[in-house]
């Protein structure tokens, strides 16, 4: 598979080690930016992707950032469509107790890549039955 990327000024994403399954995704700011606590901000990459059609991309949060300064994505992870064309740019949440800064170069998310299905959608009056039924959000314990 060939990832297609276009720099308008962004860092080309890059494998960290050869076991990533991520690449990192960094910012592309001409200034400097601070995310308060509670507040968010959607941050430039300067990078677009084209992806084959029966892929696609997924923008994750850094780990190490989530757990030393509690900084996430606002969407959880965000899919990049193989047919979008535009700069990809990462919704960034603090949800840290300190404000967050962001710099050029800075990196922000993680781009992985997956294979994906298309559903045929069949409407229906009844579905089968399984041992689990209708139960969900709990309901086996903790």
């Amino acid at each position: 598979m060939i990832l297609k990327v276009k720099s308008t000024g962004g860092r080309i994403p890059s494998y960290a080690t050869d076991g990533s399954a991520g690449m990192d995704l960094s910012a592309c700011v001409s200034e400097t930016v601070t995310i308060m606590p509670g507040k968010r901000a959607l941050i430039p990459t300067g990078i677009c992707i084209e992806l084959p059609a029966g892929f696609e991309a997924q923008v994750r949060a850094r780990s190490g950032l989530a757990v030393k300064h509690g900084i996430g994505l606002v969407n959880g992870i965000g899919t990049v469509d193989s047919d979008y064309r535009g700069e990809i740019k990462i919704p960034v949440i603090n949800w840290g107790e300190e404000p967050f800064v962001i710099n050029d170069g800075d990196r922000i998310a993680q781009l992985v890549i997956a294979k994906y299905e298309k559903a045929e959608i069949r409407e229906s009056a009844g579905l089968s039955d399984t041992a689990r039924g209708e139960g969900g959000f709990g309901h086996t314990g903790v």
